[in-house]
């Protein structure tokens, strides 16, 4: 541990949840305040992959599991450019890595990139509250930007809920980019940017198709300039029931019966843009050890999950939509939520959770050979 971190882990921190409970421990990343939705991740590992995914923006990220840190960090693992999460709240840190690949701490990460944290907290306590209570605006507060209890609730509670928050373009791609093929070309794939991953174009290129990645402001002329055989729609954060743009854009695309895989936002979008509704979970699934069974072949995949919303569609039978007949392919053994869906008159599915796996499990990866096979398909 180095000398700030040290100096970091000795000053008060607080949280203070938008009901008014509220934990306190030390700072751990950088001190300062922040507020966010609070949500929890059960992955007992894979915490750096977590802090760098989009989908994560502007909420508040509780590790349920008790040591966080012992990897450290290193420059191989990020999904994106830089940590995502608004907040970090972790019950005991490593105050040494153990990993050869790393290259600093999770503490002096976090304080390079501003994010504020708490550590020494009950993380367990404070998930019961949340699996009770659900998901609600919370606030870290640590060294000055501690007060009196009512005005950092005050300022909790002034904050932006994730309800109605249009958050897709504020972590995208502002200017196109291309993931070439591993190998030989194969197919080549326009990806929608709503928060993607890095390694959802790689899992791609690593089946020898090239992805161009659009902005999520694409157009449809943006997205078959260049000649896709598939169109991809990515994970990412916000509410779907703003996104007015990508739910256009993939009917134009589902109108030409272009092969199309989503996930995650993109699962909500097809849901959107077939007519079913979308609603917010009451703490949603995050962490990497979800069950969800895919229907179509009864098998049970161990799954990584990030989202707060879901699509509501009908079960027990196929629906008739503008698009043709859909079913739910995929649901959570836990909660019954739809976990995908799947035309059955054009090529097209999605599923609400990440199969390319970083980090971990690898159960889904076959849906990439699936969105393969489609696109194989359509060609012969």
């Amino acid at each position: 541990m180095t000398t700030s971190a040290r100096k970091a882990s000795r000053v008060p921190a607080v949280l203070v949840l938008e009901d008014g409970r509220t934990f306190r421990g030390r700072a751990y990343g950088a001190v300062g305040e922040t507020l966010g939705e609070a949500v929890f991740s059960t992955g007992m590992t894979g915490y750096q992959e977590t802090l760098t995914d989009p989908s994560y923006h502007r909420q508040v990220v509780v590790m349920t599991a008790p040591h966080i840190g012992n990897t450290g960090v290193n420059d191989e693992d990020p999904e994106s450019r830089r940590i995502w999460v608004a907040g970090y709240v972790v019950r005991d840190p490593a105050r040494v890595p153990s990993s050869w690949r790393s290259v600093r701490t999770l503490d002096e990460e976090l304080t390079a990139q501003g994010v504020v944290g708490i550590s020494g907290v009950d993380t367990r306590a404070l998930t019961r509250h949340l699996r009770e209570r659900g998901a609600m605006r919370v606030g870290i507060f640590s060294g000055d930007a501690v007060t009196d209890e009512a005005a950092m609730l005050a300022k909790v509670k002034a904050a932006p809920e994730m309800t109605g928050a249009d958050l897709a373009a504020e972590v995208a791609t502002t200017e196109a980019y291309t993931v070439p093929a591993i190998g030989s070309r194969r197919f080549t794939v326009a990806a929608v940017d709503l928060g993607i991953k890095g390694m959802t174009p790689h899992r791609m290129a690593e089946r020898g198709i090239e992805v161009h990645v659009l902005p999520a402001t694409a157009t449809i002329e943006d997205v078959y300039a260049v000649e896709p055989d598939g169109v991809f729609f990515s994970n990412g954060p916000g509410d779907p029931a703003t996104a007015d743009h990508p739910v256009a854009l993939m009917r134009g695309v589902l109108e030409r019966s272009t092969p199309l895989f989503g996930i995650c936002f993109g699962n909500q979008i097809l849901g959107r843009a077939l007519g079913f509704g979308t609603y917010k979970l009451k703490y949603g699934h995050r962490g990497i050890n979800q069950p969800v069974q895919d229907r179509l072949t009864g098998k049970v995949e161990v799954t990584a999950h990030n989202h707060g919303f879901a699509v509501d569609a009908p079960l027990d039978a196929p629906s008739d939509t503008p698009y043709g007949r859909a079913e739910v392919s995929h649901v959570c053994l836990n909660d019954g939520v739809v976990e995908g869906l799947r035309l059955l008159d054009r090529p097209a599915f999605s599923v609400q959770y990440h199969p390319e796996a970083a980090a971990g499990p690898h159960d889904a990866a076959y849906l990439f050979d699936r969105f393969v096979s489609l696109m194989e398909g359509q060609r012969a």
